[in-house]
Parts: structure tokens; sequence; C-alpha cells
């Protein structure tokens, strides 16, 4: 059955976690493509991440997360008819991670200091801003062979790779302490204990024509299954008495 998933954090820095990599999926995508309107998408992608690590310390909360990760990873060697070999394995990944992270430059700080970055960097701020009176020096970049675009975006993507990839086994790792388990809200509505979760994963039938609205926090949480459609809003049943969805708490 065709489900549409959508993710909930349950605090802050789950937040900024999950639209760092929302950016970086941006990134990866457009620097693979030959499609000049892709390097609008890269360049704004990378600016907001700049702004992220601007207001917020991701290394070292990154770092003290993966910490806590690995403590918690090592539980599993006294545990009978764990894989101890698959265990050992992401002990290994994690601690090699971890290192490069740590050991890593003030992340982003040679993106700040690349000067046709900087250069351009404000006027993305500015709604159209990107146009080619705006930012000649883009629009020389644009018209740059191939080739050469594409080595200077591999550059700049690579300064992000110690944060990316701490960033991308955390999630990992997290996303698979949960599993998904049947769930009904009934007129709409479903909530539960979170027990010190930091994520919610919710899966539902796109066929219902809603979506979830959620809230709450490490200790508990709320779905409410909100009609998309506005004809569906006005009717007497807006939506359907019972939602069967799956949820994974992670």
């Amino acid at each position: 059955m065709q489900t549409t998933r959508f993710e909930h954090p349950l605090n802050e820095k789950v937040r900024i976690y999950l639209r760092l990599e929302y950016l970086m999926l941006q990134i990866n995508h457009a620097r693979d493509s030959d499609d000049p309107w892709q390097y609008q998408v890269f360049f704004r992608a990378l600016f907001d991440i700049l702004d992220i690590l601007d207001q917020v310390q991701v290394k070292s909360e990154l770092a003290k997360d993966l910490d806590k990760q690995q403590l918690q990873i090592k539980q599993w060697l006294d545990v009978d008819g764990v894989d101890q070999t698959a265990v050992l394995a992401l002990l290994d990944q994690m601690t090699s991670v971890h290192h490069h992270l740590i050991t890593a430059p003030r992340l982003g700080q040679h993106l700040r200091e690349d000067r046709f970055l900087a250069g351009i960097k404000q006027r993305f701020s500015l709604p159209g801003g990107s146009c080619c009176f705006d930012l000649p020096s883009l629009h020389h970049w644009l018209h740059l062979s191939f080739d050469r675009k594409q080595a200077d975006m591999a550059a700049w993507y690579e300064q992000l790779q110690p944060m990316a990839r701490a960033l991308q086994l955390w999630l990992r790792v997290t996303r698979e302490s949960g599993q998904f388990k049947s769930r009904v809200a009934r007129n709409g509505f479903f909530q539960h204990d979170a027990d010190n979760a930091s994520l919610l994963r919710l899966q539902v039938c796109p066929s219902y024509g809603v979506y979830p609205m959620i809230s709450g926090h490490r200790s508990r949480f709320a779905v409410r299954f909100l009609p998309f459609d506005e004809g569906q809003a006005t009717t007497g049943n807006p939506v359907a008495e019972c939602i069967e969805f799956t949820l994974a708490i992670c």
C-alpha cells in the first residue's frame, strides 16, 4: 500500500539536524545536475546551511550526541543474540566519523572566507536578488565550463562533509531505533507517550486525503489529521472516523 512518510522532531536539536539534512539533500541533488536553475537551489541551500552554522554550535552538539549513541550501542555487546560483528562495525564507523568531525576546522569556515561565495551570499537573501544585474559575478560563473563548475561545487561540498557524514550516521541510527507499529486515529486524533524520544516517523495512506499536524515533546505528543482539500473540510465529516497509520517512536 502506498503511504506518505512524515517526520517530526521532539526537541530543538533534532529540528536543526533535520533541516541540515534537508538542505544537504538539496545540495547533493543540485550539484549533479547540468540544469542552470539547479545552481540557484545549490547556492540557496549552501547559504542557508551557513546561516544555521552561524547560529548553532552544531559541531560540538553533534559530537556529544554521537558519544551518547556510542555508549548506548556498546550496551548491545552484552545482549545475547545480537550480531556482534555488525555492532562492532557500527562502533568503528561512529569512531571514525566522530574523529573527522572533531578534528575538522570550524564548520563552514572556508566557505565563509571564499571571496566569490561571500560576494554573492547577501544578495540571495533578497527576493529575486540573484538576477544578472544584481550579481554579475554569479552570471559569469554560470557561464564557465561544466567541468569548472563541477569542480567548484565539489570543493565547497567537501567542506561540509565532516558534518554531513556525522549527521547522516546519527540520524540513521536514531531512525533505526524505532519500529513502525500500526495505530488508529479516531476522529482524526491520536496521542501517546514519547518515553524520552527525539523523533517521530509516521506513514499514512494518501487516499485518506489528510496530513498530520504533530505537537508535543520528548515525553508526550499528539497527532491531529487535517483534511487537505477545503471542500473536504467544510463537509459534516471532514476526516475519516478511523484513520489507520503506522508510527515509529525513535
